[in-house]
């Protein structure tokens, strides 16, 4: 082994690597397959390991980016399993059912086409966390690189073992009626292993948008309301009784009811979460400190509660992991389940709220019926960059005196204040010179006036008319 070492920054480098999901760019802009290549070296680096799994999305810079990616892990002595095109949850899963000690997977999740991302996985199926994350980044920054001799460089291989994750999906999750779903992969990495598994599960399966195609041509593959309406349409015509939609990479899913309406991502959390606490008779649920305060009401109601996290599924995986609670997700749908691997999944998720469904006795309407819908509110307010976290910290400070019937504040991710009618958060924005507030309030009423004192608040700091 040697080690290679330069002075200078890379130029791709010059701005943070690693976001709240990876390292994620526009393709050969700010992620290009050199820098592709020194994560993938730094990643043997760093393991010091003798296999890592691959996968990748749809995107039609996937091939080129794990060619570049896996050339980079066998210049580390490392051998490559590569699964070829699966979900996020699946590479996840396979990286700790088969040992592996680390997988990265390829994908931008819900970003456009002309995006793309670098995902890293531990061999307990967990995302690297900030610290590995800064270990992989001053690797690549410092070009502080361990190559392999010649002769043991390592070698790749294309293996194909999901069907590991479906039958451990149906070994454990056992369906009593004959379901009608209807599926929109969106084109994206779930397009044959979503028809697959629900097939096998004994359900009826219509299927839209399945053909694998990276650009997207369907519809976005962030599932919302409007991307899913041609969906919601479907559900309604066929009477089927539920619609479910994924992302590009199938770590989210969004729910279409048998009436055809999209299902709030709050709504369906708070739901499920609560479901679980009945069930499990855990009494502890993760989520991040942006989701809707009727998860805590549906939690609370059945006697659990709720801990919360930073913006991120790797702080609600991190959180699950150290103990707290058997389920945890965010109001994005992107939802974890322990018992299964630390990863937020889609497919896994959506059989899991038709089991819940048939043991409430309920369709997914009446099951969100009961939950209450707040309204939210949200605003971006310019700020420097260099000023920014200081803002946050002064308005949090502030706030709590200005607002009335202050009950409890966080600073997880930001600062958190909960009220009597509501909640308000203010946090730095990771990307731009921004100052994000999010308020929700138990009417619009109130929350228009904690948003209204929020930012007024923070406007006063921000131009200097308050210190």
């Amino acid at each position: 082994m040697r080690s290679d070492k330069r002075e200078e920054r890379p130029s791709d480098l010059k701005k943070k690597l690693f976001g709240s999901s990876g390292v994620r760019g526009l393709v050969n802009v700010d992620l290009t397959p050199s820098l592709a290549a020194k994560i993938g070296l730094a990643v043997a680096t760093l393991a010091k390991t003798k296999r890592i799994v691959v996968a990748r999305d749809t995107r039609i810079s996937g091939e080129m980016l794990q060619d570049a990616l896996v050339s980079g892990i066998l210049a580390g002595g490392a051998t490559v399993d590569c699964l070829g095109i699966v979900p996020t949850p699946v590479l996840a899963f396979l990286t700790k059912k088969t040992r592996a000690s680390s997988g990265i997977m390829i994908t931008a999740s819900h970003n456009p086409p002309q995006y793309n991302g670098i995902k890293i996985f531990n061999g307990d199926s967990t995302a690297y966390d900030e610290k590995d994350q800064d270990r992989i980044e001053e690797i690549v920054t410092d070009n502080n690189f361990r190559f392999a001799d010649w002769q043991n460089v390592g070698k790749a291989r294309q293996i194909d073992v999901s069907h590991q994750y479906v039958e451990t999906i149906k070994e454990n999750i056992k369906l009593g009626k004959k379901w009608h779903v209807v599926i929109d992969p969106g084109c994206g990495a779930t397009y044959k292993l979503a028809p697959s598994i629900f097939g096998s599960l004994g359900c009826k399966v219509t299927v839209l948008n399945a053909q694998p195609d990276g650009f997207f041509p369907a519809r976005s593959p962030e599932p919302n309301a409007e991307s899913l309406a041609s969906l919601a349409r479907v559900v309604k015509e066929l009477d089927a009784d539920v619609g479910l939609g994924y992302d590009g990479d199938g770590d989210r899913v969004a729910f279409v009811d048998e009436k055809g309406a999209f299902v709030d991502f709050d709504r369906a959390l708070a739901g499920y979460a609560a479901f679980v606490v009945k069930k499990e008779g855990d009494g502890i649920i993760v989520t991040n400190v942006e989701a809707s305060m009727c998860v805590e009401k549906m939690v609370k109601s059945v006697g659990g509660r709720v801990v919360r996290t930073k913006v991120g599924d790797v702080y609600v995986s991190k959180a699950l992991q150290e103990g707290h609670g058997a389920f945890g997700g965010e109001p994005c749908g992107a939802w974890v389940h322990p018992k299964f691997h630390y990863c937020p999944d889609g497919i896994l998720s959506s059989a899991l709220l038709l089991k819940a469904l048939e043991e409430e006795k309920k369709t997914l309407s009446e099951f969100t019926s009961r939950i209450p819908q707040y309204p939210t509110l949200r605003k971006n307010i310019a700020c420097k960059n260099e000023e920014k976290d200081a803002i946050v910290e002064k308005v949090g400070e502030r706030l709590g005196s200005v607002l009335t019937n202050l009950k409890d504040s966080s600073k997880v991710d930001g600062v958190r204040l909960t009220l009597e009618n509501g909640w308000v958060l203010i946090r730095a924005s990771g990307t731009e010179p921004l100052v994000r507030l999010t308020v929700e309030g138990e009417s619009l009423k109130a929350a228009k006036r904690i948003m209204e004192e929020s930012q007024k608040l923070a406007k006063r700091f921000i131009e200097g008319k308050q210190q």
